[in-house]
């Protein structure tokens, strides 16, 4: 009986919800626990259209046009990844090269992430305290990640503050959980 509340619950709430496109770029999905994890959040709600670019587009041959079609069918996007090298990875970089397009900015072209909410869940195998002025790494995540976030501005997203995850390959269990229930928190649920 308790298993059926959970399950009536989820999908009143669902009817909502914005429906949501993830854009999910791991290229070593396999040795990250935490992230096989992480992703799981999204698998389990019906307004989460999770895509993994990794697993789309192994070849790197971006399908611009149909990715393009895609952005128009959702209310908010997340872009979800580990910061690898100090950035995004480089499949991510791909995607946005590919897909976003410069008239998109001109007046009376169709733009389809503009004024929508983007957020970023990002992973790090750092210490918070890595980053910034007086860290080892000297850059704070937002700093490191500014393409991607000026991108999304000059494109007129709704960029929300990124979400940040860090030590992520040290998470126990219970550690994702909570991380699960902020990042539900985050959204604005």
């Amino acid at each position: 009986m308790a298993d059926f509340f959970v399950e009536f619950t989820i999908f009143e709430k669902s009817e909502t919800l914005k429906k949501t496109l993830v854009l999910f770029a791991h290229p070593f999905l396999e040795y990250s626990y935490s992230n096989r994890e992480l992703i799981n959040f999204y698998e389990r709600h019906q307004h989460y259209d999770f895509r993994d670019l990794y697993e789309e587009y192994p070849d790197f041959h971006i399908a611009a046009f149909r990715e393009r079609k895609r952005l128009l069918n959702y209310e908010r996007i997340i872009f979800h990844f580990p910061l690898i090298w100090f950035g995004m990875p480089p499949l991510l970089r791909l995607w946005i090269d590919e897909v976003f397009d410069g008239n998109w900015v001109s007046e009376g072209e169709e733009n389809p992430i503009e004024g929508k909410e983007v957020y970023m869940l990002v992973t790090t195998r750092s210490k918070e305290r890595s980053f910034g002025r007086e860290g080892k790494h000297h850059f704070t995540i937002e700093e490191l990640i500014s393409g991607l976030i000026v991108t999304l501005k000059c494109f007129k997203a709704d960029v929300k503050k990124p979400f940040i995850v860090y030590e992520a390959e040290k998470l126990t269990k219970k550690d994702i959980i909570l991380y699960k229930q902020k990042f539900t928190e985050f959204l604005g649920k």
